[in-house]
């Protein structure tokens, strides 16, 4: 049924490019609020992902890579909004004991860049294998595995925590 999907949404049917972005609705919402780091902010990146999605699917070449593609113009919808944000003051208000360890790890990973908290979403929340990271990211996967490496060292280092803490 997905390969179904796929292939009709690369064909142009826009259904089929919506039902394609549902299926992995949460995960590139994830994505998106985590580069973010604000509700409204991801919900416009994820417009944008469905607009250019209607309008470019049909680019895709491969079917395996749709899904790929997929993340691939979110991070670069990501990226723009970004650059085009204005600067914000954050106000938050935490009442439950798991946004307080949630804010604890998004306190920790604001000390990597965010090319680094990319490649940390992207293997420990979104569960990519080594080697998806490195297609999406158009990098080899053994410098992924280094970067990622270099990462955990440096979550370490920061969290003061004994080494097999990640």
């Amino acid at each position: 049924m997905e390969f179904e999907i796929v292939q009709r949404a690369i064909r142009g049917d826009h259904q089929a490019i919506l039902s394609l972005i549902e299926m992995d609705e949460d995960i590139l919402y994830r994505m998106a609020f985590t580069y973010l780091k604000n509700e409204e902010d991801a919900l416009d990146v994820m417009q944008d992902l469905v607009y250019k999605a209607l309008k470019k699917m049909h680019t895709v070449k491969q079917q395996e890579y749709a899904r790929t593609w997929l993340v691939r113009v979110l991070i670069n919808c990501c990226k723009d909004h970004l650059r085009k944000r204005q600067p914000t003051v954050s106000i938050q208000e935490h009442h439950q004991v798991e946004w307080v360890i949630y804010s604890d790890m998004e306190r920790l990973l604001e000390h990597l860049s965010l090319s680094e908290q990319q490649l940390v979403y992207m293997k420990y929340f979104q569960q990519l294998k080594n080697k998806e990271i490195a297609e999406l990211n158009q990098i080899p996967e053994g410098t992924v595995k280094s970067k990622l490496h270099h990462i955990l060292k440096k979550l370490r280092n920061f969290a003061g925590e004994k080494e097999d803490w990640l």
